[in-house]
């Protein structure tokens, strides 16, 4: 085992470094888009407007040289609109495919569950396929293809929850939270010196898409011992069986996580430790990854809601109960 710092290390590192001069504060949406970016992996965000989410994507983007599209859903949206579609071209007398938006490199879908099932379905294909189908016809996506979608909560008006199928193949589901003072007061400043000086377009960073690439084949090199691969299989099944470890709450969970997310747990640890310089994965990685791999995977009973038990204390109490190697 050792401490690593390649080329490609040091660069994710100055794309941090960019991120952090365009974004003030929310350090944990930075890591997640910088795990989302050595995964592959698409992320869910859920938080109140103004948090900087287009900002973030948007300088995510700008950082690896990738192409990117905003795409804002709402209960009209046609699964035409978001794959694209065919058009008859009168002059070559033939149909002619018109890509949609999701043939970019990173997508921020805006309030995501304000679309209809069947745009829905299409996006699905996209996420877990890196592919669409229209008329028959199956494209291919981007390789370097991730969601960045953002999500409404589900009392607003207009809304449509959103398929369990499609929340698992989400590696994270991020809850933002408002900045603090001072990072808030951070926030004016930057503004008034932006209207002054100009907003920042282009990147510092020495990524691009085929960097990123390489990156993920490092990160699925990272070496995990079978004691971790343990844990992460337990704390994945203590939401299948959770009166095993807390007897109390054996009723609180209805449905589990699947062994997808055992899979994303591993991934994303592997990011965590490959951003901190590491060949090898540690508990304290899978620890850190699991609300955000465990949040959107677990539906919780009514027994639980009516004792004021939310799925963010059952996954601490999940952590805290199942012993670490």
């Amino acid at each position: 085992m050792s401490e690593t710092d390649n080329s490609t290390q040091v660069s994710f590192k100055l794309l941090r470094s960019h991120l952090e001069s365009i974004i003030v504060g929310q350090a944990a949406l930075l890591d997640r888009l910088m795990i989302a970016m050595l995964t592959g992996g698409h992320i869910l965000l859920e938080g109140p407007p103004g948090l900087a989410k287009t900002t973030a994507v948007n300088a995510l983007a700008c950082g690896v040289h990738a192409s990117s599209q905003r795409i804002q859903f709402t209960p009209d949206l046609l699964p035409g609109d978001l794959t694209g579609t065919e058009i008859y071209d009168a002059k070559q007398s033939e149909f002619r495919f018109v890509k949609g938006p999701v043939f970019h490199e990173i997508i921020l879908a805006d309030e995501i569950n304000r679309a209809p099932p069947k745009v829905q379905s299409a996006l699905l294909e996209a996420m877990q396929e890196h592919q669409v189908t229209v008329n028959g016809v199956t494209r291919a996506l981007p390789d370097l293809f991730i969601v960045m979608a953002t999500q409404n909560p589900l009392e607003q008006t207009g809304t449509y929850p959103l398929p369990e199928a499609q929340l698992d193949r989400f590696l994270l589901h991020i809850e933002l939270q408002y900045p603090s003072e001072d990072e808030e007061i951070e926030i004016l400043r930057r503004d008034r010196k932006k209207q002054l000086e100009g907003d920042i377009t282009e990147a510092d960073s020495p990524i691009h898409p085929d960097t990123v690439l390489k990156a993920r084949k490092e990160v699925s090199e990272i070496h995990v011992n079978e004691a971790v691969e343990k844990y992460i299989v337990r704390l994945v099944g203590a939401t299948r069986n959770l009166g095993q470890y807390i007897p109390e709450w054996e009723s609180y969970i209805e449905v589990g996580a699947s062994p997808r997310a055992s899979l994303a747990l591993l991934k994303a640890g592997s990011a965590v430790a490959y951003l901190n310089g590491r060949d090898y994965l540690t508990p304290e990685d899978i620890v850190e990854m699991l609300p955000d791999v465990l949040r959107h995977r677990i539906i919780i009973s009514f027994a639980a809601q009516a004792e004021g038990v939310d799925k963010n204390s059952i996954i601490e109490g999940i952590i805290k109960k199942v012993p670490m190697p």
